[in-house]
């Protein structure tokens, strides 16, 4: 038997990221590694600029996730004020919001694109360690993800939680097994559409059912500072509720 840590994610918005092109600001369908990591980084007080401790984190932990209710797509029309970044040597460099329109209102320019959203989506997650050294135990990131030390977002600082994430430590003979400890109850009940739901995970451990596709994601966590990421194998899977697979 395998330890997990397994916790649930609910919010009235969530944005995973994905490949952006100009102004347009995609999302992916589930949580990215890239997320998923970064939330725990949040739970535990490692900032954006320590890298070390970043990479680590990512290293360490090979993870799943289960989406309960897709959720809608919400697409926003988003337009944002930025002061004049300047080239070469006059290039400006900002701390905070407030710096930032702290310039003459002049000077101002304005910055359209569009960004997708998931509404009233559910996912449950659930990671293990990769070796026996990682640098946090799981019982310790479940305890720091129910008390953290920075503000947990899905995604985006737009994007609170709604819901505690119910984070626990649990042993079971494969990811399915696993995820059948947290199948959707009725507080979640009323989001789902379907008796279906999607299965990602990564790495070799047993999911305890077959992979229907696996793919190239790019959204393993280099350097959170030259926001640069690695590729990295998903496998795909449609499963019932109870543990059986479609």
């Amino acid at each position: 038997m395998t330890k997990y840590l397994v916790f649930r994610l609910y919010g009235p918005m969530a944005s995973w990221g994905d490949v952006a092109v100009g102004t347009y600001r995609p999302t992916f369908d589930h949580p990215s590694k890239s997320a998923v990591m970064g939330l725990l980084a949040a739970a535990i007080g490692i900032r954006r600029d320590e890298d070390v401790k970043l990479r680590a984190i990512a290293e360490s932990y090979d993870f799943a996730v289960r989406v309960d209710a897709s959720g809608t797509m919400l697409r926003d029309y988003h337009t944002s004020q930025v002061p004049p970044s300047g080239t070469g040597r006059n290039l400006k460099h900002f701390a905070t919001r407030k710096d930032e329109l702290a310039v003459s209102k002049s000077d101002l320019k304005t910055i359209l694109s569009t960004r997708d959203y998931y509404c009233d989506a559910v996912y449950t997650v659930c990671l293990w360690s990769k070796t026996d050294e990682v640098p946090y135990s799981l019982e310790t990131l479940a305890q720091k993800l129910k008390e953290p030390e920075f503000v947990l977002y899905l995604g985006r600082k737009s994007c609170p939680l709604a819901m505690p994430v119910a984070a626990k430590v649990v042993s079971g003979a494969n990811i399915q097994d696993v995820f059948g400890a947290m199948d959707p109850d009725n507080l979640l009940g009323n989001l789902k559409k379907d008796d279906s739901m999607r299965l990602y995970w990564e790495g070799t451990q047993d999911a305890g059912v077959p992979a229907m596709h696996t793919i190239t994601r790019r959204d393993d966590p280099l350097s959170r500072k030259r926001w640069q990421f690695a590729d990295r194998m998903e496998h795909f899977a449609v499963v019932q509720p109870g543990g059986r697979d479609d």
